[in-house]
């Protein structure tokens, strides 16, 4: 006699196309080291922001170097830049915040 194994129940509706798709573009524009990195030294800053000086040097990177990456997270919406004087800060978007904090775990 064998066993059979229950089958789970599904939590919900299967992920909806759109949100497949968003949720896949996301994933490959974080899936380098470096700008998980990135993301983590702003995600974790008391103010949760930060400038380009500022993770080039927690990371010990040259500012070319985030700079390149900080344009992809900014093209893809993930990061957004603000100006305050002399300064541009960089903070995640607020859409997307709750999804970078879970990658980020």
């Amino acid at each position: 006699m064998h066993a059979t194994r229950p089958v789970p129940e599904p939590d919900g509706a299967p992920l909806g196309r759109s949100a497949a798709e968003e949720l896949s573009r996301t994933l490959r524009v974080v899936a380098d080291p470096t700008r998980l990195q990135l993301l983590s030294v702003i995600v974790g800053s008391t103010e949760r922001r930060a400038t380009i000086g500022h993770l080039a040097d927690a990371l010990g990177l040259t500012q070319p170097t985030v700079t390149h990456h900080v344009r992809i997270l900014v093209e893809d919406g993930v990061l957004v830049r603000r100006p305050v004087g002399k300064f541009v800060w960089l903070s995640v978007a607020e859409d997307r915040a709750a999804s970078i904090a879970d990658l980020l775990r």
